[in-house]
């Protein structure tokens, strides 16, 4: 399984709106800033994040976005498929109730794809934006540089 940008982006916006939204609401401006990620295409991955209801906005100068749940409330798995929607790593129509797939009944492989979906959607589902904002301070704490306190990360 692949991501695309939509995917490693959005989850990088939502750890800085994490972080950086604790007193204030941040701004598009900001959030594209230290992560590196353009307004436009911020933008866009903003909208769906919002749309699926884990981030707010406020309007105004002071506005900007927030999370709109508790960081634990919030799993990888949730903003992964806000962006990406589904994450199946294989798409076989022996797996599904429909019966599209004359081969199903006697299909041995079906089983190993239905692994691999249910590991990837047991991983990413059972890590919450807290564990990330966790993770984040230990990399922060192990780092005194105050340069790179605002960098989440360029990957």
């Amino acid at each position: 399984m692949k991501l695309s940008t939509k995917g490693r982006y959005g989850l990088r916006a939502m750890l800085d709106i994490a972080l950086f939204s604790r007193s204030e609401p941040v701004s598009i401006s900001s959030i594209a800033s230290r992560e590196n990620i353009s307004e436009p295409y911020l933008e866009q991955l903003v909208a769906r994040l919002k749309k699926a209801g884990m981030i707010k906005s406020r309007r105004g100068a002071q506005g900007g976005y927030m999370l709109a749940k508790e960081p634990e409330d919030i799993s990888v798995g949730d903003i992964l498929r806000a962006l990406e929607g589904n994450l199946d790593a294989v798409s076989c129509p022996g797996l599904k109730d429909d019966g599209d797939c004359a081969g199903a009944q006697f299909c041995v492989t079906k089983y190993v794809w239905q692994r691999i979906n249910e590991s990837i959607t047991t991983a990413v589902d059972e890590m919450h934006l807290s564990d990330l904002i966790r993770e984040s301070q230990k990399l922060r704490d192990a780092d005194n540089s105050e340069a790179e306190q605002d960098k989440i990360c360029l990957c």
